[in-house]
Formats: C-alpha cells, sequence, structure tokens
C-alpha cells in the first residue's frame, strides 16, 4: 500500500518457482513495478539468467536487476514466514482456500505485525510442486472458469499485484470533478432551457406541459451536473436560439 508521502510501504515477496518463458517472468516484473511491488524471486529458472527476452518484456521494471535469481528453494523463500500457493487445481489437502483479496488483506495484517507474506507462482506447465503446496499456509485460487483455468503466470502475477493496490485512491495526476452545480443555477437553467422549448411550440398539447417539464428536469437531475456544464448547456441554449455572430438573430 502507498504512504502519504507516495513511497510505498513494505509488500510481500513474489516468488516464480522454476518460470519456463522469458517473456512471462519479463512481464510479471512489469507489472509488479506498476503496483509498486518490489520484492521478487525467481527460483531457477528453465533457460537460466540473465534473459534478453524477460529483459525485454519487463519494459525498463528496475526488477530486472533487483530480483533475486537463485537454484537453491530456501534461498528464494528467505525471509518468508508465510507462504500462499497459488493453484487452480484442488491439491486434496486440508488448508484454507483463499481468494486473492482476502490473502492480500491478511497479507497486509501480517506484514504490519513485522511478518513477511511470500506468494508461490509454479512453472507455466506443470504449476507448483505438491511439496509447497503442502509448505503453505493455504491455497489461493482465483474464480476463473473451471472449464479454462490455466491462467498465464504474468497474468496472474498481475492479478495479485493489482490486488495489494485495489485500496488506494486514485493517483493525484487524476484532478476530482468540479463540484456539482447548485440549485439555483440549476433552477436558472431549467427555466432559461423550458422558455425556449416553450416559444418553440415544443410544449404540446399544453395540459402536458407539467409532465413533460417533469422529465426533462428527472433528465438533467441524473446527469449531476457541474457549474461549468450548466454554463456551457446555457450557451449552448442560446447559440441555438438567437445563434451567434453573424449568425445572431435579433427578435423581441
Amino acid at each position: 500500500m502507498s504512504s502519504s508521502d507516495g513511497a510505498h510501504a513494505p509488500g510481500p515477496a513474489f516468488v516464480l518457482v522454476n518460470p519456463q518463458m522469458g517473456e512471462n517472468i519479463g512481464a510479471a516484473m512489469r507489472v509488479m513495478a506498476n503496483f509498486g511491488l518490489d520484492d521478487l524471486r525467481i527460483h531457477a529458472p528453465r533457460d537460466g539468467w540473465p534473459n534478453e527476452r524477460a529483459e525485454a518484456m519487463s519494459a525498463g521494471s528496475p526488477l530486472y536487476t533487483s530480483a533475486r535469481v537463485s537454484d537453491d528453494l530456501d534461498d528464494a523463500l528467505e525471509g518468508c514466514t508465510v507462504l500462499y500457493a497459488t493453484t487452480a487445481r484442488p491439491r486434496g489437502m486440508v488448508k484454507p482456500v483463499m481468494t486473492a483479496r482476502e490473502a492480500m488483506a491478511e497479507a497486509r495484517g501480517l506484514i504490519a505485525a513485522g511478518q513477511k507474506p511470500g506468494f508461490l507462482f509454479g512453472a507455466e506447465k506443470s504449476g507448483l510442486p505438491n511439496e509447497l503446496v503442502a509448505r503453505s499456509r493455504a491455497i489461493l485460487t482465483l474464480p476463473v472458469d473451471p472449464g479454462f483455468a490455466s491462467l498465464n503466470l504474468a497474468m496472474a502475477v498481475g492479478v495479485l499485484a493489482h490486488e495489494w493496490r485495489a485500496g488506494d485512491p486514485p493517483p493525484q495526476e487524476f484532478k476530482p470533478l468540479e463540484e456539482a452545480a447548485g440549485a439555483v443555477a440549476l433552477h436558472r437553467m431549467y427555466e432559461h432551457f423550458e422558455d425556449e422549448l416553450e416559444r418553440a411550440g415544443f410544449f404540446f398539447p399544453p395540459e402536458k406541459k407539467p409532465l413533460m417539464t417533469q422529465n426533462l428536469r428527472s433528465i438533467f437531475a441524473r446527469a449531476g451536473l457541474t457549474e461549468q456544464e450548466v454554463r456551457t448547456f446555457r450557451g449552448a441554449i442560446k447559440a441555438l436560439t438567437i445563434g451567434r455572430g453573424k449568425a445572431r438573430v435579433v427578435r423581441d
């Protein structure tokens, strides 16, 4: 999770166990960096290390140079006090089964208590070995379609990385919407619009005017217009009714 000054609090470790394709490793690095996760462990990558395809796919992610790469599993798991095994297959083990959201919520609590959770991802073809599932506190699975449950390694990493940051506010670069228009500004806009519609003969037959007016106002009320939008709409009404510049219409 991010802190108030924009820095990221410590996160969990993501451990790729015997990953096969450099492209998947690089994509995992990229998405982890997207969501502010910086602890990646790579155990026994099939094609060795360094890996040009992983570097290209990482798109400059700092994890390409900071990831811990080791052929020793204990070294890859060093410091992890609680493990979560990601898998789409039931393993016949008596273990808690959690969603990504539940597991990440628990991981935040563990980190706050000074522990280090580790999330294990198996090889693309075979998944995690049962030995590692047995060592894990819980099985983590996603609500995928049972008929097509095999999720790409980097995509699985991306889902968990997103859940780690899911509670954070939007980036500061995205300005919030302007405050909604006040009741007085909206009422004046309604009157302006309805006066011009009356002039154009829109309310026909006359006895239906109250219902038609009510329907029109309901449309704008649902829209949640801002002050600027009210001004823009009133300018559009004026342009349509009397024109602008050389097209302006002089009327009584």
